[in-house]
Protein backbone atom coordinates (compact mmCIF):
# COMPACT_ATOMS: atom_id res chain seq x y z
CA UNK A 1 0.00 0.00 0.00
CA UNK A 2 0.90 3.24 -0.61
CA UNK A 3 1.66 6.08 1.61
CA UNK A 4 2.03 9.68 1.72
CA UNK A 5 5.57 9.94 1.21
CA UNK A 6 8.04 12.13 3.60
CA UNK A 7 7.19 15.88 2.29
CA UNK A 8 3.81 15.43 3.22
CA UNK A 9 2.86 14.92 -0.30
CA UNK A 10 0.28 12.69 -2.18
CA UNK A 11 1.92 10.58 -4.66
CA UNK A 12 1.52 11.28 -8.71
CA UNK A 13 -1.85 9.46 -8.80
CA UNK A 14 -3.37 8.85 -5.36
CA UNK A 15 -6.44 7.93 -6.84
CA UNK A 16 -4.72 4.74 -7.59
CA UNK A 17 -2.07 4.74 -4.73
CA UNK A 18 -3.75 1.93 -3.03
CA UNK A 19 -4.99 -1.35 -3.28
CA UNK A 20 -8.53 -0.11 -2.21
CA UNK A 21 -8.37 2.39 -4.91
CA UNK A 22 -7.51 -0.11 -7.92
CA UNK A 23 -10.51 -1.85 -6.67
CA UNK A 24 -12.39 0.55 -6.78
CA UNK A 25 -11.81 1.42 -10.30
CA UNK A 26 -12.17 -2.18 -11.51
CA UNK A 27 -15.79 -2.51 -10.04
CA UNK A 28 -16.24 0.69 -11.75
CA UNK A 29 -15.59 -0.41 -15.36
CA UNK A 30 -17.52 -3.28 -14.82
CA UNK A 31 -20.03 -0.66 -13.82
CA UNK A 32 -19.67 1.40 -17.04
CA UNK A 33 -20.23 -1.66 -19.00
CA UNK A 34 -23.35 -2.10 -17.66
CA UNK A 35 -24.46 1.52 -18.03
CA UNK A 36 -23.03 1.16 -21.66
CA UNK A 37 -25.18 -1.80 -22.59
CA UNK A 38 -28.55 -0.25 -20.96
CA UNK A 39 -27.93 2.99 -22.85
CA UNK A 40 -27.46 1.14 -26.16
CA UNK A 41 -30.67 -0.85 -25.51
CA UNK A 42 -32.36 2.92 -24.91
CA UNK A 43 -31.05 4.50 -28.40
CA UNK A 44 -31.79 0.99 -30.31
CA UNK A 45 -35.64 1.54 -29.05
CA UNK A 46 -35.69 5.18 -29.37
CA UNK A 47 -34.30 4.73 -33.16
CA UNK A 48 -37.31 1.80 -33.54
CA UNK A 49 -40.37 4.41 -32.11
CA UNK A 50 -38.70 7.82 -33.46
CA UNK A 51 -41.16 7.35 -36.84
CA UNK A 52 -44.29 6.58 -34.09
CA UNK A 53 -45.69 9.60 -33.84
CA UNK A 54 -49.42 8.89 -33.88
CA UNK A 55 -50.34 11.84 -36.00
CA UNK A 56 -49.30 14.02 -32.97
CA UNK A 57 -45.84 16.55 -32.65
CA UNK A 58 -42.35 15.23 -34.12
CA UNK A 59 -39.31 16.01 -33.74
CA UNK A 60 -39.15 18.80 -36.68
CA UNK A 61 -42.31 20.20 -34.84
CA UNK A 62 -40.84 20.39 -31.21
CA UNK A 63 -37.11 20.71 -30.83
CA UNK A 64 -35.55 23.90 -30.34
CA UNK A 65 -31.47 24.52 -31.05
CA UNK A 66 -31.15 27.52 -28.93
CA UNK A 67 -31.91 25.54 -25.57
CA UNK A 68 -30.57 22.18 -26.80
CA UNK A 69 -27.50 24.02 -28.00
CA UNK A 70 -26.85 25.76 -24.55
CA UNK A 71 -27.45 23.05 -22.83
CA UNK A 72 -24.88 21.04 -24.83
CA UNK A 73 -22.32 23.88 -23.94
CA UNK A 74 -23.21 23.70 -20.47
CA UNK A 75 -22.63 20.19 -19.95
CA UNK A 76 -19.42 20.10 -22.44
CA UNK A 77 -18.02 23.01 -20.07
CA UNK A 78 -18.61 20.97 -17.53
CA UNK A 79 -16.52 18.13 -18.30
CA UNK A 80 -13.61 20.70 -18.95
CA UNK A 81 -14.03 21.68 -15.63
CA UNK A 82 -14.37 18.12 -13.99
CA UNK A 83 -10.62 17.44 -15.84
CA UNK A 84 -9.58 20.83 -14.19
CA UNK A 85 -10.86 20.01 -11.13
CA UNK A 86 -8.80 16.07 -11.23
CA UNK A 87 -5.54 17.85 -12.54
CA UNK A 88 -5.75 20.11 -9.16
CA UNK A 89 -6.31 17.43 -7.45
CA UNK A 90 -2.80 15.37 -8.82
CA UNK A 91 -1.39 18.69 -7.64
CA UNK A 92 -2.45 18.07 -4.03
CA UNK A 93 -4.71 21.76 -4.24
CA UNK A 94 -7.69 20.28 -2.42
CA UNK A 95 -9.29 24.04 -2.46
CA UNK A 96 -9.11 24.68 -6.17
CA UNK A 97 -10.50 21.24 -6.43
CA UNK A 98 -13.71 21.81 -4.58
CA UNK A 99 -13.72 25.46 -6.58
CA UNK A 100 -13.80 23.51 -10.03
CA UNK A 101 -16.28 20.60 -8.97
CA UNK A 102 -18.31 23.25 -7.66
CA UNK A 103 -18.63 24.85 -10.70
CA UNK A 104 -19.15 21.23 -12.68
CA UNK A 105 -22.16 21.47 -9.90
CA UNK A 106 -23.56 24.58 -10.85
CA UNK A 107 -23.41 23.74 -15.10
CA UNK A 108 -24.94 20.54 -14.10
CA UNK A 109 -27.92 21.97 -12.57
CA UNK A 110 -28.07 24.70 -15.20
CA UNK A 111 -28.51 21.61 -17.60
CA UNK A 112 -31.35 20.02 -15.81
CA UNK A 113 -32.99 23.00 -15.53
CA UNK A 114 -32.75 23.79 -19.57
CA UNK A 115 -34.32 19.78 -19.60
CA UNK A 116 -36.57 20.84 -17.34
CA UNK A 117 -37.93 23.26 -19.21
CA UNK A 118 -37.82 21.77 -22.45
CA UNK A 119 -39.92 18.82 -21.13
CA UNK A 120 -42.45 21.57 -19.56
CA UNK A 121 -42.60 23.34 -23.13
CA UNK A 122 -43.27 19.88 -25.00
CA UNK A 123 -46.17 18.59 -22.63
CA UNK A 124 -47.73 21.72 -23.47
CA UNK A 125 -47.16 21.78 -27.11
CA UNK A 126 -48.67 17.87 -27.11
CA UNK A 127 -46.01 15.51 -26.72
CA UNK A 128 -46.77 13.31 -23.80
CA UNK A 129 -45.20 10.45 -22.99
CA UNK A 130 -48.07 8.16 -23.58
CA UNK A 131 -48.89 10.54 -26.78
CA UNK A 132 -47.21 8.41 -29.22
CA UNK A 133 -44.15 6.19 -29.64
CA UNK A 134 -41.65 8.96 -30.41
CA UNK A 135 -42.99 10.44 -26.73
CA UNK A 136 -42.50 7.13 -25.08
CA UNK A 137 -38.70 6.66 -26.52
CA UNK A 138 -37.75 9.97 -26.12
CA UNK A 139 -38.71 11.09 -22.71
CA UNK A 140 -37.47 7.37 -21.79
CA UNK A 141 -33.60 7.52 -22.99
CA UNK A 142 -33.48 11.77 -22.62
CA UNK A 143 -35.05 11.36 -19.32
CA UNK A 144 -32.77 8.62 -18.12
CA UNK A 145 -29.97 10.42 -18.89
CA UNK A 146 -31.36 13.34 -16.82
CA UNK A 147 -31.81 11.16 -13.93
CA UNK A 148 -27.86 10.40 -14.24
CA UNK A 149 -27.06 13.70 -14.71
CA UNK A 150 -28.96 14.69 -11.14
CA UNK A 151 -27.38 11.23 -9.74
CA UNK A 152 -23.93 12.51 -10.78
CA UNK A 153 -24.66 16.24 -9.49
CA UNK A 154 -26.12 14.77 -6.25
CA UNK A 155 -22.72 12.29 -6.10
CA UNK A 156 -19.66 15.25 -6.56
CA UNK A 157 -22.21 17.38 -3.88
CA UNK A 158 -22.11 14.45 -1.29
CA UNK A 159 -18.59 14.25 -1.84
CA UNK A 160 -17.46 17.83 -1.57
CA UNK A 161 -19.70 18.18 1.80
CA UNK A 162 -18.56 14.90 3.31
CA UNK A 163 -14.91 15.34 2.97
CA UNK A 164 -14.76 19.60 2.94
CA UNK A 165 -12.86 20.04 5.86
CA UNK A 166 -10.75 16.89 5.59
CA UNK A 167 -8.36 17.62 2.88
CA UNK A 168 -7.22 15.32 0.14
CA UNK A 169 -6.27 11.81 1.29
CA UNK A 170 -5.57 8.19 -0.07
CA UNK A 171 -9.15 7.16 0.86
CA UNK A 172 -11.13 9.94 -0.67
CA UNK A 173 -9.25 10.52 -3.95
CA UNK A 174 -10.31 7.32 -5.70
CA UNK A 175 -13.78 8.89 -4.68
CA UNK A 176 -13.45 12.26 -6.46
CA UNK A 177 -11.46 10.53 -9.37
CA UNK A 178 -14.60 7.67 -10.52
CA UNK A 179 -16.91 10.92 -9.74
CA UNK A 180 -15.08 12.81 -12.34
CA UNK A 181 -15.12 9.68 -14.40
CA UNK A 182 -18.50 9.32 -14.18
CA UNK A 183 -19.38 12.67 -15.28
CA UNK A 184 -17.51 11.87 -18.48
CA UNK A 185 -19.55 9.25 -19.35
CA UNK A 186 -22.83 10.78 -19.14
CA UNK A 187 -21.23 13.82 -21.04
CA UNK A 188 -20.19 11.43 -24.04
CA UNK A 189 -23.67 9.97 -23.58
CA UNK A 190 -24.90 12.97 -24.39
CA UNK A 191 -23.06 14.04 -27.36
CA UNK A 192 -24.56 10.81 -29.25
CA UNK A 193 -27.96 11.96 -28.07
CA UNK A 194 -27.59 15.30 -29.20
CA UNK A 195 -26.35 13.81 -32.63
CA UNK A 196 -29.00 10.70 -32.82
CA UNK A 197 -32.08 12.60 -31.11
CA UNK A 198 -31.81 16.14 -31.83
CA UNK A 199 -29.81 16.65 -35.01
CA UNK A 200 -31.10 13.84 -36.66
CA UNK A 201 -34.99 14.40 -36.06
CA UNK A 202 -34.54 17.99 -36.71
CA UNK A 203 -32.77 17.43 -39.85
CA UNK A 204 -35.37 14.69 -40.97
Amino acid sequence: MAHVNHSGALPAHPEKATLEGKNKFLGFWFFLGGETVLFASLFGTYLGLKNGTNNGPGPQDLFHWEIVFIATMLLLTSSLTSVLAMIAMKRNQFKAMLAWLGVTVLLGLGFLGLEIYEFYDYVHKGLGFTTSAFGSGFYTLVGFHGAHVAFGVSWITLLMIRYRNTGLTLTNAPKFYLASLYWHFIDVVWVFIFTVVYLMGIGG
